[in-house]
C-alpha cells in the first residue's frame, strides 16, 4: 500500500501495544494465565447479564402483546356475543368483520398461551414495570461488563499478535 501506510501501521500498532501493556500493568494481568482466566470470567458475566436482559425484554414484549389482546377481547366481546346470538349470521359477520376477527385472534392467542383465566391488566402492568426497573438497574453492570470484556479481548488479541510477530521474527533470524 505504500511507505506512508507502512509507517502509519507500525506507529498505530506500537500505540496499541503500549496501551495494552499499560492496561495489563494497571490491572495486574501480566501473567498470561491470569489474563485468560479474567477474560473468561468477565465474558461469562457479560453473557449471563445479556441473557437476563434478553429474557426480561422478551417477557416485556409478551406482556405488551397479551395486554393488547385482553383490551381487544374486552372491547369486542359484545359484538361477538351478538354474532353468536344471531346464529353466526353471515350478514352480521360482514357488518362487524373487524370486531369479530379481533375477538377470534385474541381468543386464539389466549388458547395458544394456555390461559384458563385472563390476567388483570393492572397485574400485567405491575409485572411490566417491575421488569423494566430490573432491566434499568442491570444495564450499568451490563455496559460495564461489556466494556471490560471488549478491553480484555482486545488486550488478549494484541498480546497474541505480539507473540506471533516475535515468533515469526525469531524464525526469520534463524533461517538467515
Amino acid at each position: 500500500k505504500g511507505a506512508g501506510y507502512a509507517r502509519w501501521a507500525k506507529n498505530f500498532n506500537l500505540k496499541q501495544l503500549s496501551q495494552t501493556l499499560i492496561y495489563l500493568e494497571e490491572n495486574n494481568l501480566l501473567d498470561r494465565c491470569v489474563l485468560e482466566e479474567r477474560t473468561a470470567a468477565v465474558t461469562a458475566q457479560y453473557h449471563t447479564l445479556s441473557t437476563k436482559m434478553k429474557s426480561a425484554e422478551q417477557r416485556m414484549a409478551e406482556i405488551k402483546v397479551l395486554q393488547q389482546h385482553i383490551i381487544n377481547y374486552a372491547k369486542t366481546r359484545s359484538a361477538y356475543d351478538a354474532y353468536r346470538k344471531t346464529g353466526y349470521s353471515k350478514r352480521f359477520l360482514e357488518t362487524h368483520r373487524t370486531e369479530i376477527t379481533l375477538h377470534k385472534a385474541a381468543k386464539a392467542a389466549f388458547d395458544e398461551a394456555n390461559l384458563k383465566t385472563l390476567p388483570k391488566v393492572k397485574e400485567l402492568d405491575a409485572e411490566y414495570s417491575k421488569l423494566l426497573t430490573e432491566k434499568k438497574a442491570r444495564y450499568p453492570d451490563y455496559r460495564k461488563a461489556k466494556e471490560e470484556m471488549q478491553e480484555l479481548l482486545r488486550a488478549k488479541k494484541n498480546v497474541e499478535l505480539f507473540f506471533a510477530e516475535e515468533k515469526s521474527g525469531a524464525e526469520k533470524m534463524k533461517s538467515r
